[in-house]
């Protein structure tokens, strides 16, 4: 049996009662915990001012940062909140002074948003961009990319679990790598963070990427940075406010020694404490009890969905997490989002144009991302699979 009781956190899960939600990777369900935290705080600063607000929780906001440093086994100094995972990747990856020629190693499963960056970075400074290959198994492959480190590399991008499918890339064997080659690691942990244990110190990345809104079941418009100490001081954000530094002369100013220097000063303190109950409400579960079922979960839904006539699932790697990506023959993948929405099933659509490089590269022009958590039931899986079986 599964140390996680479903039932309790169904209980607390007010969204269960009105939905079969199979779109973790997309936003999942937030527990009342958060739901009351984004609450209390806007009522707070409605009652007496948003400044006044802030000030009277500042112990509470302050507490985030211990969460955020207990969840991924690092300092609260490394750690940064940001408004999203998206602009917690940007600040790092722009911080980075590429000069013309510097490779930049990424691999195959890389998301859209990340390699635009990558493009326009190449294009402004004349860096390089290198994908390194997929093995036999549609993940990194650790061989190919310990040859190109060799061969000297300004920084390696790597998606831990990508948006568009269920594998999860070797990220502890590449970030021991890159610390052997002394090349920085950026690990883009959107879709790792909350259903998989994401200890930096195990992962050896140097800077770290997440969101609160998927699996780790926080509030929208939520995110966090870690970047390694010794690395802090080398990263010059491509902006700077009165939060990052100081302005200490007419010409002068001074940055953050911490990783604040990568925040901006204003920002949703409502949301920065509903961030911070899920991550509290998560380490209470445990990240490994929750790892357990999840896995569990999708292996069921991905052999019952195989066990379909037509129904193909797309999913690579040697591990798999929660997200179960499949395709149906004769049956674009928009019509089948749509029917499951009619159902009451929420899934979600992941078109070829958010990963040009794996699922453009497989001719795979969209696939269907259904995605579990822990608060998940079979009964639930069961009733997608039964959907879908009515093609």
């Amino acid at each position: 049996m599964s140390p996680i009781d479903v039932a309790k956190a169904r209980r607390e899960t007010p969204g269960c009662e009105s939905v079969v939600h199979l779109n973790n990777a997309g936003a999942s369900l937030m527990p009342d915990v958060v739901l009351q935290a984004v609450i209390e705080h806007l009522e707070l600063e409605a009652r007496i001012g948003g400044y006044e607000a802030a000030a009277r929780e500042h112990d509470r906001v302050e507490a985030v940062y211990d969460s955020v440093a207990r969840l991924l086994g690092s300092s609260r100094d490394e750690v940064a909140i940001i408004e999203n995972a998206t602009r917690a990747w940007d600040m790092a990856f722009y911080s980075v002074d590429f000069q013309p020629g510097d490779r930049i190693l990424t691999c195959g499963a890389e998301y859209a948003s990340n390699y635009i960056a990558l493009l326009q970075v190449a294009k402004r400074t004349g860096a390089v961009v290198q994908v390194i290959p997929d093995d036999e198994h549609g993940q990194i492959s650790v061989a190919a990319l310990e040859v190109e480190l060799a061969r000297g590399a300004r920084l390696v991008s790597l998606v831990h679990v990508p948006s568009q499918g269920g594998l999860i890339q070797p990220a502890a064997a590449v970030g021991r790598l890159c610390r052997a080659a002394g090349v920085p690691l950026l690990l883009d942990a959107c879709q790792s963070v909350g259903q998989l244990p994401t200890n930096v110190g195990e992962l050896q990345c140097d800077m770290l990427s997440a969101t609160g809104r998927k699996f780790l079941r926080g509030p929208r418009g939520t995110g966090f940075l870690y970047v390694r100490r010794e690395l802090i001081e080398q990263l010059e954000p491509p902006f700077l406010d009165l939060h990052a530094a100081e302005w200490t002369g007419r010409e002068t100013y001074v940055m953050r020694e911490d990783a604040r220097r990568f925040e901006n000063w204003e920002t949703s303190y409502a949301t920065k404490l509903g961030l911070g109950a899920a991550v509290d409400y998560a380490l209470g579960w445990g990240l490994d009890p929750i790892a357990d079922r999840v896995q569990g979960l999708a292996a069921s839904l991905r052999t019952q969905l195989q066990s379909l006539p037509g129904v193909d699932v797309q999913d690579q790697g040697v591990e798999k997490c929660g997200i179960v990506t499949f395709t149906v023959e004769g049956v674009t993948a928009q019509a089948v989002v749509a029917r499951l929405s009619a159902e009451g099933i929420n899934v979600s659509l992941t078109p070829a144009s958010y990963s040009r490089l794996d699922l453009g590269g497989r001719g795979l022009e969209a696939v269907v991302r259904s995605s579990v958590h822990y608060y998940n039931t079979d009964e639930e899986i069961q009733r997608l699979v039964d959907v879908v079986a009515l093609r």
